[in-house]
């Protein structure tokens, strides 16, 4: 398995590298055939796409963690809408997964402050968690389908499944 890693030189956090001691976590757990990686950091969230198509065709990566951080202006989370559109376009195009892990400023508001803290446990969390869902997807894809409907989340806690009866 060789899973691309694209992020960015605006985020504030250097995603690219908890994703990568998270993947050597794992090859150390020896469960799996190793985990090959390519790393790729661009400067910004909107060129993301690009990148994730030349590690399809170029490095052949079976999944990539496209890894971005969104501003807290306006114009951040338009630019991140247009690169989420780019990569939904790559990921049709190959038929490959690209798992977008995007953390926003805004997540980290706290009375209208940005929390560092909060927003690093977030990154982290988030980062981590998608290295595991990259994993399954390609090797125990089964082992999201035991997840399916139970409100895991991502970077937060989870919301649990609802139950009625």
């Amino acid at each position: 398995m060789k899973i691309g890693i694209v992020d960015t030189t605006f985020a504030r956090i250097n995603m690219g590298k908890i994703a990568i001691e998270e993947i050597e976590k794992i090859n150390k757990q020896k469960i799996y055939p190793p985990i090959v990686w390519v790393r790729r950091t661009v400067p910004g969230i909107k060129d993301l796409a690009v990148e994730c198509q030349i590690l399809f065709e170029k490095e052949n990566c079976d999944i990539i963690l496209a890894l971005g951080m969104v501003g807290p202006n306006p114009i951040d989370e338009m630019c991140a809408n247009q690169a989420s559109n780019a990569i939904q376009l790559v990921k049709l195009k190959h038929s490959k997964h690209i798992i977008e892990v995007f953390v926003h400023c805004t997540e980290s508001l706290k009375n209208g402050k940005f929390d560092e803290k909060d927003f690093y446990k977030l990154t982290e969390n988030r980062t981590k968690k998608h290295v595991y869902n990259a994993v399954n997807l390609i090797y125990q894809p089964d082992k999201l389908v035991e997840n399916a409907g139970k409100g895991l989340r991502q970077g937060r806690e989870d919301e649990g499944e609802i139950k009625i009866r």
